[in-house]
């Protein structure tokens, strides 16, 4: 199956997961996990109408950005863990970041983001460790109402919602990890504060959707696995 099929079946796996609790299908957005994969593929999925693509590492986003320069219009999502010395790369060519777990990575990324004379605030998801898992990134859900203070501190950056990785056991766990974070969403001012929630992913993106994801990041039903 080529990455244009995969595409295909992954927007219908999301408006069908949408229309079942609801839902709207344009409401969900697909950020396509190109993490590993050649400029070539994500070339190939740009062809075939995608124009969000998420990835994990500061130095492969840069070097993918330049590679596809040509594409105006792609957008670019950040969702790996975010060390503060890359947030200058970071700066120069992500749309949206997902993984902001700290008020020393608010505070860098907004002088960061701010040195680069963007016409707009960058759009920042705040990345909730709710499963409490120590080998995850993610801040602990007591410590958001001060880190979203500091992205609010920050006139380049513009907090835009929350983000979680679920545990990876089954789908019973993935339901409570995306139930616990639109909960904290609720807690700190609802989706008119925190309008997306990036949860989701290719083995569970219908559990997400029916908890109200807005964002799901899918690599391997569109990619394929690691090369």
């Amino acid at each position: 199956m080529t990455i244009a099929e995969r595409l295909v079946e992954t927007r219908e796996r999301i408006a069908r997961a949408a229309i079942a609790c609801g839902r709207r299908p344009e409401d969900v957005e697909l950020v396509a996990v190109s993490k590993t994969k050649s400029a070539e593929a994500v070339r190939e999925a740009y062809e075939a109408g995608q124009r969000a693509f998420g990835e994990n590492y500061a130095q492969e986003l840069v070097a993918k950005a330049e590679a596809l320069g040509d594409a105006s219009d792609i957008r670019w999502h950040f969702i790996g863990h975010l060390q503060t010395n890359k947030a200058k790369a970071i700066a120069k060519v992500a749309h949206v970041v997902h993984t902001v777990d700290s008020v020393g990575l608010a505070r860098e990324l907004g002088k960061r983001v701010g040195a680069e004379g963007r016409t707009e605030s960058l759009p920042v998801l705040l990345e909730v460790n709710v499963s409490g898992e120590s080998q995850k990134s993610g801040l602990e859900p007591s410590a958001l109402r001060e880190v979203l203070e500091a992205v609010r501190g920050q006139p380049s950056l513009r907090a835009r919602g929350l983000m979680t990785v679920p545990p990876a056991a089954d789908l019973a766990e993935a339901r409570r990890a995306f139930e616990a974070l639109a909960a904290l969403r609720d807690a700190h001012g609802g989706a008119a504060e925190l309008p997306d929630l990036s949860i989701g992913m290719s083995s569970d993106l219908e559990v997400a959707i029916a908890c109200g994801a807005t964002i799901v990041r899918v690599g391997t039903a569109i990619f394929g696995g690691r090369t």
